[in-house]
């Protein structure tokens, strides 16, 4: 476990929507061809990859529905017009959090390593928690505890994530979507569709397990990691579910719950 952690998990919550991909079917249908024979069943142990996303959404753009808006700006122009749109959901006391630049980039890059063992500081969207990490004093056996006064760090990012309303985060999505699924494609997914890795990482930290303190570290170096193996060896986005304290993961838990039945349903 490091001793620094970045608040980085409200960009889960800010990022809510998919975009539709519908010119292959266009393709097939505008010119006539042969009926193809039956397609032959996949090997055993073999999946087939499907055509499209997952979990598409039109785009206001695409639809045409809100001709008024202004158009986006380009990926690397947007940070001021969408800084606006956060500090409108989550508040004003985002905004002095907010990374300078490349913020969208930045949440989905971030969100992309939320299932890996490590997320780059220099890619977290959001600064750090002012307070450091504390743990109880070693015991005679070697381990350290987390200090449950840890979880209270917490409070403050826990408390706007859960007091944010839902429905107009999920709109800010859908309206910067494009950019979104740009920034994912410039990370090397050019076939690959961002909302549909958003809800694969949900569904990853969904499965994150619960633990009743007190929790057991170990310190084989600077860092601490946890005594058990099974938890040591759990991602860098279930690690900061665990750090949070079982009170604050049930509440996230349950709000990426109501964020991931939106994100299926656009």
């Amino acid at each position: 476990m490091q001793n620094r952690t970045g608040q980085w998990l409200i960009p889960i919550i800010l990022a809510l929507g998919a975009a539709g991909a519908l010119w292959y079917y266009w393709a097939r249908v505008s010119q006539p061809e042969p009926v193809p024979p039956p397609a032959a069943a996949p090997p055993a142990g073999e999946s087939v990859e499907p055509i499209g996303p997952l979990h598409p959404v039109e785009t206001d753009e695409a639809a045409g529905a809100r001709p008024e808006l202004v158009p986006l700006p380009p990926l690397d122009q947007a940070d001021d017009y969408f800084r606006l749109g956060i500090v409108g959901v989550f508040g004003p006391g985002i905004e002095e959090q907010l990374t300078n630049s490349g913020i969208i980039g930045k949440i989905v890059a971030t969100v992309d390593n939320l299932p890996r063992s490590h997320i780059a500081e220099q890619i977290r969207p959001l600064g750090r928690l002012s307070e450091p990490f504390r743990v109880d004093a070693q015991d005679d056996s070697g381990n350290y505890w987390i200090n449950t006064g840890n979880y209270d760090r917490y409070d403050a990012l826990v408390d706007m994530v859960m007091n944010a309303d839902l429905d107009e985060a999920v709109e800010l999505y859908r309206r910067f979507y494009p950019l979104f699924q740009t920034a994912y494609e410039n990370l090397g997914y050019p076939d690959a569709y961002f909302n549909d890795r958003l809800v694969e990482v949900i569904d990853h930290l969904l499965a994150t397990p619960e633990v009743t303190d007190p929790v057991a570290l170990v310190r084989p170096n600077v860092l601490y990691q946890y005594r058990d193996p099974e938890l040591e060896a759990l991602s860098g986005g279930q690690k900061l579910l665990l750090r949070m304290g079982r009170e604050h993961e049930g509440r996230i838990k349950q709000r990426l719950r109501e964020l991931r039945e939106r994100l299926t349903s656009l």
